[in-house]
């Protein structure tokens, strides 16, 4: 896929098939991932690799806004240390990090036909408990990895209206020139 399709193509997606990912396809936008830049080339962050249905359906849990996640096929969480990172402008760095790797990792999913969904609600010490997690290390965030399937009726249709929206401001708005 070119470029500018994958940026345009990416979106949020909530309802996944049955099928399998392949595990060439989940190591692909691993390798996209650690190729991120990061904070004096620390690269600060770690993935877990979730398949056992057992513990998606315990992360599903860690919120009331996340139910849907039980039935997704991968889960991927983004973890990272902050002492492997900097910290300037009262700014923790090791967010920023992980969150270029991740956005790596969806949008190399994107360009191979596979769905993902950013997930920032969590409740990131029962994350940690699953997981087990060593203590220093943070969770920023994770995402379902999948083949998306299209939701049907009107209900699906609402929801993909409201949730899954491509509105975007226009440049005009978020673009200064020398000064703001």
């Amino acid at each position: 896929m070119e470029f500018e399709s994958v940026i345009k193509s990416r979106e949020s997606i909530r309802d996944y098939s049955n099928k399998k990912v392949e595990d060439e396809k989940i190591d692909f936008i691993l390798e996209c991932a650690r190729l991120a830049p990061s904070w004096a080339n620390k690269q600060c962050w770690s993935f877990i690799v979730i398949k056992d249905k057992k513990i998606i359906e315990k992360l599903s849990k860690t919120s009331p806004i996340n139910r849907w996640l039980k039935n997704v096929p991968v889960i991927i969480v983004a973890c990272g240390d902050p002492k492997q990172s900097g910290f300037r402008n009262d700014m923790h760095y090791f967010t920023v990090d992980v969150s270029i790797a991740l956005e790596h990792l969806v949008l190399a999913a994107t360009d191979k036909g596979l769905g993902t969904c950013w997930i920032g609600g969590f409740n990131e010490k029962k994350v940690k408990e699953i997981l087990e997690i060593p203590e220093n290390i943070r969770v920023v965030g994770f995402t379902p990895v999948g083949y998306p399937t299209e939701k049907k009726g009107f209900a699906g249709k609402l929801t993909k209206i409201v949730i899954q929206s491509k509105k975007r401001k226009s440049l005009d708005k978020m673009i200064h020139n020398n000064k703001w």
